[in-house]
């Protein structure tokens, strides 16, 4: 059941950091864009502004999954390193449960939040509802969420490797 709930874990976060770095790639092609036509053309597009935003809010939150999932997002260092294993395994479970704690409510508050932005329409993107923004907040607990209990049932600790 561990090692399914592992594999399962490693897909979404994968996911998420693809889906996070399409965004990213989207949010820079919109500021060249964005460049290009207020500096050359001289006739800015307002739309990619709006865009840029959307693209790096839901970058950040498809991003942290995998910081959660490489032990990089809630750091204890210095504790963890002066501790033994027992402790280190009940500041696993102190960091897990405080961070599942916190996606909770991000997600829970996330999803009325997107709800109620549901009537409201982006500026310069007057079609698209601010939902779509919004959703970041949700999804992106969800993912996280995953990934945390990914890195409780598995520590990686990636951080202790690139810290000086």
């Amino acid at each position: 059941m561990k090692q399914l709930f592992l594999r399962f874990e490693h897909w979404t976060t994968s996911l998420s950091m693809m889906i996070a770095s399409l965004m990213m790639a989207l949010a820079a092609a919109f500021g060249i864009h964005q460049i290009f036509t207020r500096f050359i053309i001289e006739s800015p597009a307002e739309w990619t502004e709006v865009l840029i935003r959307f693209c790096l809010i839901w970058m950040v939150f498809l991003g942290i999954p995998t910081a959660f999932r490489q032990g990089a997002m809630i750091s204890v260092d210095m504790l963890y390193r002066l501790s033994g294993q027992r402790m280190r395994r009940f500041l696993d479970g102190v960091v897990a449960i405080s961070a599942l704690t916190l996606c909770s409510v991000i997600l829970w508050w996330g999803w009325d939040y997107a709800q109620r932005g549901s009537v409201q329409s982006m500026i310069g993107l007057e079609g698209v509802s601010m939902f779509w923004a919004y959703l970041a907040l949700p999804v992106g607990a969800a993912f996280s969420i995953v990934g945390i209990i990914g890195f409780w049932l598995e520590p990686q600790r990636m951080e202790l490797e690139t810290s000086l």
